[in-house]
């Protein structure tokens, strides 16, 4: 039962909507009515500018680490299941947010978090893929979608006995690459917008 609840405390946590406070505070604005509608750190960055991006991304990361870091331990739970679970319950808080009717942002930053506290060995692997992709090409949702397939891989390189990780990373990328959809569609048609350009509120 203690399992439960804080793997649902967990999805609490994932559901703060760290973008959306950030923009109703700084710019008394709802990002859900501006730039791509996304009320993620990367929208927030193109309506309001890094000030504001920069704090909330990291609230974002650490949605996805104080969980699977620090929950296990009040639980008292060794088994391997269970700080993965609390990883996937704060992604799914932040893409489907309670307080946001089920609505969030792409799950990027949270599932970055979930995993430098799972196996941050396999994180420095796909971060390097996201850096060089990023600076490559200018598109963070490429970089991104490109960081979380490298994540099954680098977890194959660095802990190669390790399935239930390769299988989360699997379900992630997938999960990723599942709420980039539009993202893929304006990749596609050559109408996605690069990082540095910014819309103004």
């Amino acid at each position: 039962m203690t399992e439960v609840l804080l793997i649902v405390a967990s999805y609490i946590i994932g559901s703060f909507p760290t973008s959306q406070v950030a923009a109703r505070m700084g710019g008394g604005i709802d990002l859900r009515e501006h730039g791509s509608k996304n009320v993620g750190a990367t929208n927030l960055y193109r309506v309001l500018g890094l000030r504001y991006a920069v704090p909330a991304g990291l609230v974002d990361v650490a949605k996805g680490t104080l969980p699977v870091a620090f929950l296990p331990r009040v639980a008292g739970v060794t088994e391997a299941w269970f700080p993965v679970a609390v990883g996937v319950a704060a992604v799914l808080g932040h893409v489907f947010s309670i307080f946001l009717k089920f609505r969030g942002g792409k799950g990027v930053a949270t599932a970055a978090g979930a995993i430098l506290a799972l196996t941050p060995k396999a994180m420095g692997l796909s971060a390097i893929v996201w850096v060089i992709a990023l600076a490559g090409t200018g598109y963070m949702s490429l970089a991104s979608m490109l960081g979380a397939v490298a994540f099954p891989i680098a977890v194959r390189v660095t802990e190669p006995e390790n399935r239930l990780l390769f299988g989360l990373g699997l379900v992630l990328a997938l999960f990723i690459l599942f709420t980039h959809r539009s993202n893929i569609r304006r990749l596609w048609t050559g109408t996605e917008n690069r990082i540095w350009r910014r819309r103004e509120a």
